[in-house]
């Protein structure tokens, strides 16, 4: 059995469990650190680890402020995740592991590329070991990411800026990989599921000599996927620890993955209908409903016949749900998997020296290309009021001599992104613990520095409601789509975006943690950071070279005390900054506020049963600060230059804002029952700025107000069996999600809620492990993501059968 997720509760800010330890052990001593009240020295402190922690929940973390501290004592909020829980539900990815982590959801307008995902509403940034791994950027530069070498993932909610450098507004997905061992290991694991999917995973470590050990992970796996979104991934990691003495380290790792994901851009889509404009229920919509507009004006007139064909063909969920098309996808056979291709090298060394002071830094390289086709747009439009015109032209149904196709795709787009990032990264932590009378507490000075180059470009094709390139058919049926021949460059592509991209990030931190009493702690922490970022648009002179500077103050403050030693209850603030336009062009002007982001938790945890209880319960409100949107009052006049000269394209006064409850519980109450439960409830809003349209607040697209998971395991000895049969059964609970867009007419369009059933059954021997996942057991029909107009399907009912061997 597992303790699983046994930091499940807010900590303070995160960082890597690497970044406490220069050889983490995934065998993990059995017996719980204990933590007194005297000074502890940092070079006698045997740092924490989740790993391999198998009979009772862990009560102490080195993670949370980069000083050991007992949970019971540690502000603020962090969300750990062990490999046990993962391996239990046959997770292969990052978007499988996220439903152990409240407050943790898929970002609503990703496009269905990589791991776009939101932490508390807002954006997020990745890491491996506390080091830079992709960011949500647009819907670039982001791989989907695997669990092949990853020993347990850690959450932090909130802003860390001093700590992880430049950042994003939610917070930080940090994946603890896996770290050589002196004890010599060998794992093999072999993966069967449904459509074909079949993997093979190799894993070895051990001691090359008392002082040298080495890990070496391979990992091939293929599906051709539910409707058609195929992965295939080859992955390789190597790392090599050496210790050149008791106090001082090192360790060398890296990591190629080369992968080609399908896209599905668009899902099931919306069919649009302005259910504003008419007087009638959805479900009950006549063709004298459908009144035509103004010639005059650009709007397409419909006979008598077409109206009335119009409105047999609608559903009462069209204009406000997605049209469900079963099990067919529009992924045509001009889009072309997300062919990703990652590097990482990286060194870090711990050195301890002098009267207690620990020097950790990390040095990495990073690179990432991609390469893709993805479908775009390709709107179904029935009813729909454009600048006071009903049915203007292109946005109108299509109508081909004088034939109307009800079902058609119009604005179609296929888009070719080929994109490439490379990072160099520093991170050096300085630390000290210290004893003045009866007060005690830890010094720590962090410092980091990065540089990021970017390249972009993309090349688009349409439909022939664009004449930019030759066109492609229109889609005359959504439910049986007509694919275009031939190849993407078969169409005269259009350039349409071309830049080159840099930005350099440092900073400075320093943070004190205080053992004030034994009740009380507290953490005070501040930095101040910098960020620069140079962008180039080769594709036109209409958009030259911008510079950008971003710099200013961070910080975080926490309290925690113990009203008892089974119950705590903590206080934290905290305030970062998120670069300005980290994907996206410079507009050059001077006067823009720098974004930033605000963070306030209040918080318990508790604990019963002896400790085999732990759970914490979280009220927070984080937001991101001064975006920018567009001006109403600008409007684009290529022909008059001086037009626009006195009115800004853009106002930066909006604000991304979230606030709710988050709750975990872990349990174990004996050897044989475990259970994982999450549960959030948060409003995600916008709130629009001074100079906007309109002044009314709106639910953040495809992030759902409440949300909650629910994993339990139960072991039994079987009478004749040598070892006992582990059953698990698990549920997935999501609200419904917003996929509104104005611009189209639908004011209040939504994927439903849904509820997924799973489970396993498996069989663990002394050296082996044979597991059966069943997924979706009542064979539920549900959208896994909101998408931009439309809701990407998730699995219908399928079983994935796992077997290891270790020796």
């Amino acid at each position: 059995m597992y303790s699983q997720s046994t930091h499940n509760w807010p900590i303070s800010t995160a960082f890597a469990a690497l970044m406490t330890t220069a050889s983490i052990s995934v065998f993990a001593d059995e017996n719980k650190l204990a933590h007194d009240n005297d000074a502890v020295s940092i070079a006698d402190v045997e740092k924490i680890t989740v790993y391999g922690k198998h009979n009772q929940l862990i009560m102490d973390s080195g993670t949370a402020t980069k000083s050991n501290m007992s949970l019971m004592q540690t502000p603020a909020a962090v969300v750990v995740v062990d490999k046990f829980l993962i391996d239990e539900q046959a997770g292969t990815t990052l978007q499988e592991a996220l439903r152990n982590v409240s407050g943790l959801s898929q970002d609503g307008n990703n496009y269905g590329v990589g791991d776009n995902l939101a932490i508390r509403g807002l954006g997020v940034n990745y890491a491996y070991d506390g080091m830079y791994g992709g960011a949500d950027l647009e819907n670039s530069y982001n791989p989907t990411r695997t669990m092949t070498n990853i020993e347990s993932i850690e959450v932090l909610k909130g802003p860390a800026t001093g700590l992880y450098g430049m950042g994003a507004a939610g917070g930080v997905i940090n994946l603890i990989e896996k770290k050589p061992q002196q004890k010599e290991a060998y794992e093999m694991r072999f993966v069967v599921g449904q459509w074909d999917n079949y993997g093979v995973m190799f894993d070895a470590t051990g001691g090359l000599t008392d002082d040298t050990a080495y890990r070496l992970v391979a990992n091939y796996e293929t599906s051709d996927g539910y409707r058609g979104l195929s992965f295939e991934r080859s992955e390789l990691y190597a790392s090599l620890s050496h210790e050149f003495s008791s106090s001082n380290s090192v360790l060398f790792s890296g990591a190629y993955i080369d992968d080609a994901v399908q896209i599905d851009s668009i899902g099931h889509p919306v069919r649009l209908i302005d259910l504003s404009l008419i007087d009638s229920a959805p479900g009950s919509i006549t063709s004298d409903d459908l009144a035509n507009g103004n010639v005059a004006d650009g709007g397409v007139q419909l006979t008598d016949e077409q109206r009335q064909t119009l409105a047999d063909s609608l559903t009462s969920t069209d204009g406000w749900q997605p049209y469900d098309l079963g099990d067919t996808g529009l992924i045509s056979p001009l889009s072309t998997p997300n062919d990703g291709e990652e590097l990482r090298l990286k060194v870090r060394q711990d050195l301890e020296f002098g009267n207690d002071w620990r020097l950790t830094h990390q040095f990495q390289y990073r690179n990432y290309s991609t390469d893709y086709i993805r479908q775009t747009s390709a709107y179904n439009y029935i009813y729909h009021n454009r600048n006071g015109v009903i049915n203007l032209d292109p946005r109108a149904p299509l109508i081909i001599d004088d034939v109307l196709y009800p079902f058609a795709a119009r604005r179609q787009e296929y888009r070719n992104i080929s994109a490439e990032e490379s990072t160099w990264q520093y991170f050096a932590d300085i630390s000290k613990a210290w004893r003045a009378g009866g007060l005690r507490g830890e010094h720590l000075i962090s410092a980091n520095y990065e540089y990021r180059d970017m390249t972009y470009t993309q090349y688009s094709i349409w439909d022939a409601d664009d004449t930019r390139s030759d066109p492609v058919p229109y889609i005359l049926d959504i439910r049986e789509p007509n694919w275009p021949t031939g190849d993407f460059d078969d169409y005269n592509p259009s350039l349409r975006s071309k830049y080159d991209k840099s930005a350099k990030a440092w900073g400075l931190s320093l943070q004190e943690v205080l053992y004030v009493t034994n009740a009380l702690t507290a953490r005070i922490g501040g930095a101040y950071s910098g960020i620069k970022q140079t962008y180039q648009n080769q594709f036109s002179d209409g958009n030259p070279e911008f510079d950008a500077d971003d710099n200013g103050f961070t910080y975080n403050l926490g309290l925690n005390y113990k009203l008892s030693e089974q119950f705590a209850a903590f206080v934290n603030q905290s305030k970062g900054r998120t670069a300005y336009s980290v994907l996206g062009s410079l507009t050059g002007e001077d006067d823009r506020p720098d974004s930033e982001s605000e963070s306030f938790d209040l918080g318990t945890r508790f604990t019963a049963f002896d400790e085999e209880l732990l759970a914490s319960l979280v009220w927070f409100k984080t937001s991101r600060t001064n975006l920018r949107y567009s001006n109403p009052l600008f409007e684009d006049d290529p022909e008059d230059a001086f037009y626009n000269i006195d009115v800004p394209e853009y106002y930066y006064d909006e604000r991304d804002e979230t606030e709710g409850v988050e709750l975990d519980i872990n349990l174990m109450l004996n050897e044989q029952w475990s259970m994982n439960f999450n549960a959030t409830y948060q409003d995600a809003v916008t709130n629009p700025g001074s100079h906007a349209l309109s002044q009314v607040e709106e639910q953040t697209k495809g992030i759902a107000q409440k949300f909650a998971s629910l994993w339990t395991s139960y072991s039994h000895q079987f009478e004749g069996l040598a070892y006992p049969v582990k059953f698990s059964i698990g549920v997935n609970y999501e609200d419904e999600r917003s996929i509104a867009a104005s611009a189209f007419g639908i004011n209040y369009a939504i994927v439903d809620a849904y509820a997924v059933l799973g489970g396993a059954i498996s069989y663990v021997g002394e050296k082996w492990n044979i597991q059966l996942n069943l997924n979706n057991l009542t064979d539920e029909t549900y959208y896994s993501k909101a998408l931009y107009l439309g809701g990407l399907p998730g699995e219908s009912r399928n079983a994935k059968l796992t077997a290891s061997y270790s020796f």
